[in-house]
């Protein structure tokens, strides 16, 4: 899908990976193609994250097609450190002596082990102001070897606030009034202030993952299991008796995450005050929220209520073109996830405001080649031909000539040794990328049924219409009527601890059956049952034909039986999977 024009965006955050594929045009960037997926930002699991890490950019370059070009990709607002520094008035040409000096006075390290990099911005006084971004070398390094270990180049290294502010600037050129762009991901959140001409931004490590490791700690459950369940059932319970309208459970779950958002917006409204007081800004007008965990439901109202200030969800796709096989649709629905993707497409077209390359030292080697190439080349001409020379001389004299064959001899037997070594370097390369792989494939396994849960959680939004029983299940035949047999022991609840409660005759799951009740609301499971086709790892054929609505919603009970003292109508749904996830 990628060719010489194409421009290949990656985002790697704590949780989320994504991947965009844009071509330049007169007026801008268009978007060819865009996938995501995720991984476990469970802090427990910090030392498996690179092989996660490593698996998601392998298979997201396979499903874009993208084959090995140079990528733009940004870093996650917590491993930068930003700074913004005024200056007095300078010619440009004297500027960056003086801000390299800024730069060993404000990075909290010495500046020989950081990678760093400034760009100037508008501050709409007679100072200029620059800002700094810095990170540590060791750590850019690594995470660019990952990148280039799935066969991916690198073209520039951004960071996340600055590809944001670049992709609002982009989308909302007529905007004036002083708005905060909220970029809420897994461990950080990133808050980016836009006044006028007046730019400012500030990370603070709070996220999703602060979120669930709240529900861990309160249901005393496992970080995975506190995930699923803030991603199947968590919402954010709202003041005014709105806890009341909730069933105990989710009342409950919700009260958490409200409690452990408290603590966001405290960071907020403290960093609107330093906003105003140090750098002349604004209060926020408006908020735009971006980032995963700005789908958690009820937040964007829950920001409204605490911070009395409109919210809306960040649009980084208002002028940026789509390409014909783009899903509009699913891309609109995720929209404000993609932000740092249009921010690097902008920022690799020379289209950005703010302009920052973190150059990680193999690709400043690279750089420094090929400025130094055309020189390398004449050097090496020249030694060509002197020995040419050297060799033209030696073939006068016999004993020369087999004195130079010996010493050839010689060389060979020592390059036959190095290339033994070498042999078994690579040999003991593959089996540790073999084993590298094997445990990524492990890994991936794991988070599959997380995946399919959190695709699966969202189209139950509504207050009429719950879930009570998900289970995953094997052999789906749809012959006839649509069968599935128990993938799992019905004796699970009193297994051992440790125990497998797989059962021995299953090897995979290709199925999964959903459960519930309605409140006299068959019509709202029906609209649920549509807005599953969308998501992308539920299957709705069998043996290459559509399957009939009526085969896969196996029960809809219209009204409850009130003679049985039933309160609400079950309903019951058994969908395929479009690929079988294994159990081994």
């Amino acid at each position: 899908m990628a060719d010489q024009q194409s421009i290949v965006a990656l985002n790697i955050g704590s949780q989320r990976i994504s991947m965009g594929v844009f071509v330049p045009t007169k007026k801008g960037i268009t978007l060819k193609a865009c996938q995501s997926t995720s991984i476990l930002a469970d802090p427990a699991t910090e030392a498996g994250r690179i092989p996660q890490v490593q698996l998601a950019i392998t298979e997201l370059a396979k499903a874009l097609k993208v084959g090995t070009p140079k990528a733009a990709y940004a870093l996650s607002g917590n491993s930068v450190f930003v700074r913004f520094v005024k200056l007095p008035p300078l010619e440009d040409e004297n500027m960056a002596e003086l801000v390299r000096f800024e730069a060993q006075q404000n990075v909290p390290f010495p500046i020989d082990e950081v990678v760093w990099d400034w760009a100037k911005i508008e501050s709409g006084g007679i100072e200029t102001e620059v800002v700094l971004v810095a990170v540590k070398a060791d750590s850019l390094n690594d995470l660019n070897a990952v990148v280039a270990e799935t066969g991916l180049g690198t073209q520039l290294v951004d960071c996340a606030p600055t590809s944001l502010y670049n992709a609002f600037r982009f989308n909302y050129p007529a905007s004036e009034e002083s708005i905060l762009l909220l970029d809420i991901g897994a461990k950080t959140t990133n808050l980016i202030y836009a006044d006028g001409k007046k730019f400012f931004t500030r990370s603070v490590t709070i996220g999703g993952a602060n979120v669930t490791s709240t529900i861990a700690k309160e249901y005393n459950a496992s970080f995975a299991d506190a995930e699923n369940s803030k991603l199947t059932s968590g919402l954010v319970v709202l003041g005014g008796g709105h806890a009341g309208q909730l069933d105990e459970a989710t009342a409950a779950l919700g009260t958490v995450i409200r409690n452990a958002l408290t603590r966001l917006t405290a960071e907020i409204q403290r960093t609107n005050t330093l906003f105003r007081s140090q750098h002349g800004g604004s209060a926020p007008q408006k908020i735009l929220l971006a980032g995963g965990t700005a789908s958690l439901p009820y937040l964007r109202e829950f920001l409204e209520e605490k911070l009395a200030v409109p919210v809306e969800f960040f649009n980084p796709l208002q002028r940026i073109s789509l390409g014909k096989g783009v899903d509009v649709d699913a891309l609109g629905r995720e929209a404000h996830q993609l932000g740092e993707l249009v921010g690097l497409g902008l920022r690799a077209t020379g289209n950005a405001e703010v302009e920052i390359d973190l150059v990680p030292d193999v690709v400043q080697a690279q750089r420094d080649i090929s400025r130094r190439k055309p020189a390398l080349i004449a050097a090496a001409s020249l030694f060509i031909l002197g020995l040419g020379a050297w060799a033209g001389f030696k073939a006068k004299s016999v004993g020369d000539s087999e004195a130079f064959l010996s010493d050839l001899d010689d060389k060979m037997s020592e390059l036959s040794a190095s290339a033994s070594k070498i042999e078994r370097g690579l040999k003991a390369e593959k089996e540790s990328l073999s084993l590298l792989k094997a445990y990524a494939a492990a890994e991936s396994g794991r988070l599959s049924f997380a995946n399919t849960l959190n695709q699966l959680s969202a189209p139950f939004l509504s207050e009429k219409v719950w879930i009570t029983d998900l289970e995953f299940r094997s052999n789906f035949n749809a012959d006839q009527d649509v069968k599935t047999d128990a993938a799992i022991d019905e004796s699970f609840t009193g297994a051992t601890y440790g125990a497998s409660v797989v059962r021995e005759d299953r090897e995979s799951v290709d199925s999964v059956s959903i459960k519930g009740l309605h409140l006299n609301a068959s019509s709202e499971v029906l609209a649920i049952f549509g807005k599953l086709k969308n998501v992308p790892m539920l299957s709705f054929e069998w043996k290459g034909k559509a399957l009939p609505d009526s085969q896969l919603v196996k029960e809809n009970q219209s009204a409850p039986n009130i003679e049985n003292n039933e309160y609400a109508a079950p309903f019951e749904l058994v969908i395929p999977l479009k690929e079988p996830i294994s159990l081994k």
